[in-house]
């Protein structure tokens, strides 16, 4: 599975791309919306791991607009954000899951699986 990580922490993001690598997946990393739509312009993605706080905006209107161009790929959003009022924003924009940071690698990997599962015949 080739995976986008888009995370603006340096330390984060390391400990992200090794797991995901350690799960026998591809990932592209990259910290800014920007680099984002220029890596999904040029490749195709099986899941996006989105933080929703990146320096040059917000992810959840990056999220919206994926979306509205007809996107169905994955997207588990990986956040501080912990209200339920923020999951809620998060799923009704588009995500397919909700992490709050700090979170377990292990459990990314299970919710990474999972999703995977469900698009595995889409």
């Amino acid at each position: 599975m080739r995976i986008l990580l888009i995370e603006d922490d340096d330390v984060l993001g390391a400990a992200v791309r090794d797991q995901i690598v350690a799960d026998g997946h591809s990932v592209d990393w990259v910290m800014r919306r920007d680099a984002a739509g220029d890596a999904l312009a040029v490749a195709a993605f099986d899941l996006i791991l989105l933080d929703l706080m990146l320096p040059d905006g917000l992810g959840l209107p990056f999220l919206r607009a994926l979306r509205g161009r007809g996107a169905v790929t994955p997207v588990i959003i990986l956040t501080a954000l912990d209200q339920v009022s923020d999951r809620i924003d998060g799923l009704n924009a588009g995500a397919d899951d909700y992490l709050v940071k700090p979170f377990d690698l292990a459990e990314l990997s299970a919710r990474i699986g999972s999703v995977a599962r469900r698009y595995a015949g889409n």
